[in-house]
């Protein structure tokens, strides 16, 4: 099917997909699937657009960040949904948080419907909630086809610059590690630095749900790299640029500098069983190394201190985005700690031992693991230190035992 149209998703015949309803069942979330069914059943519309309905085409995890257009109104919305905020027209209209994500909705009116041209082509396909049909007004489908079937493609170069210029970047740094897209030409030729343009920079919720998405997708360091030469990192995202101007031995990082380790590091990151991505180990990932370009050497260390010094960066960065207290915490706690599980093996339980005992803790062994994988060391000493860990909780589950495996008496047992 080449043309623009209408395509029943419980039709494989029609539209020649997998049966979206069941492969992508509750990933939506129930929260969303009631809204969207109340606003239907009201006679409003209620559409998935851009990413949210080319990733339920392919049955991907839904993005922490789903975008709905709908004919109703605000006051709607508001008396639908108690939890109903106001993010500012730049996003969306409205905006409700839920268990699964944050839903964005756009207001349309319905004779404008169809005219909310989006930065590129394939951002204009759109799933009804009502009629379960995919629409495809611009006929993406032969791209989508593309897609699924993992083929090489290549990012549009007619985009709608009428869609702002940070738009545009951001769109495509998401194509780029959502879906594989590939650039033809260098970047800079078709994607200007955003200093150069009098366009308005996004706010802090725009950009920390681009960013949350882009993190959550299979491929982060495309995108990365695309912001970085795109010149959207040096604009908004200065302490990201800043690693780019590090070098690392190449001794211990064949790699390349802090830049390309840290994208590096995304590589080896595992799904986990719902295909996601975990985003707290991406976002530590990301800012493992924030520290190094504000450290000082100290004799034969180069980067003396950068995990405190780098923790204290990435609090400053995820609040300046806006992220919760909680999230900074984690990610604070992951980034400070994560030399640690190199030298488990050898230090006393003293010191690691409440550090162990975090239910983060896990995830900052994978981080760890990341961390080495990306820089060619090989894992022995990472499989070293995990039998560390394994160790520790064997004991602490153990009431003949302390902590760090020394049997204990009758007396000590009693208090324990």
């Amino acid at each position: 099917m080449n043309s623009p149209g209408h395509w029943p998703n419980n039709d494989q015949s029609n539209i020649d997909q997998p049966n979206i309803e069941q492969s992508n069942s509750g990933q939506t979330g129930r929260d969303i699937a009631e809204i969207c069914s109340s606003l239907t059943s009201r006679g409003h519309t209620a559409r998935f657009r851009g990413f949210s309905a080319v990733d339920r085409y392919l049955a991907l995890p839904a993005l922490p960040a789903l975008e709905i257009e709908t004919s109703a109104d605000i006051a709607v919305l508001a008396a639908l949904i108690e939890n109903l905020r106001f993010p500012g027209v730049e996003i969306a209209d409205g905006a409700a948080d839920t268990s699964d994500g944050t839903c964005y909705f756009r207001c349309l009116d319905p004779n404008e419907q169809g005219q909310n041209m989006p930065s590129f082509p394939l951002l204009s396909f759109a799933y009804d909630w009502q009629s379960r049909c995919f629409q495809d007004p611009l006929g993406v489908y032969p791209l989508l086809r593309e897609i699924r079937d993992k083929r090489e493609i290549f990012l549009e170069d007619n985009c709608n610059h009428k869609a702002g210029l940070y738009r545009i970047i951001m769109d495509a740094a998401l194509l780029l590690a959502r879906y594989g897209f590939r650039t033809r030409t260098p970047v800079a030729e078709n994607y200007p630095a955003a200093s150069q343009a009098s366009a308005p920079r996004p706010g802090a919720e725009m950009q920390r749900a681009f960013l949350s998405c882009l993190l959550v997708s299979p491929r982060p360091d495309t995108g990365l790299e695309f912001l970085k030469r795109s010149g959207f990192l040096s604009e908004l995202w200065p302490e990201l640029a800043d690693l780019d101007d590090v070098d690392h031995s190449k001794e211990y990082h064949p790699e390349g500098n802090v830049w390309n380790h840290t994208l590096e590091t995304f590589r080896h990151r595992k799904p986990m069983g719902s295909g996601a991505f975990d985003f707290r180990l991406s976002l530590a990932l990301l800012l493992h190394d924030a520290g190094k370009p504000i450290t000082a050497a100290n004799g034969s260390r180069r980067f003396d201190g950068h995990a405190e010094w780098g923790a204290k960066a990435a609090a400053r960065f995820l609040e300046r985005l806006g992220f919760e207290a909680s999230l900074v915490r984690d990610i604070f706690y992951l980034v400070k700690n994560h030399m640690l599980p190199a030298a488990l093996k050898r230090l006393p339980l003293a010191k690691t031992g409440e550090i162990m005992a975090s239910p983060l803790f896990p995830t900052l062994m994978e981080l760890y693991r990341c961390d080495e994988s990306s820089s060619f060391k090989g894992l022995d000493g990472y499989y070293e230190n995990s039998a560390a860990y394994q160790a520790y909780l064997k004991n602490v589950r153990n009431p003949y035992r302390s902590a760090d495996g020394k049997k204990i008496g009758k007396k000590e047992m009693y208090f324990r």
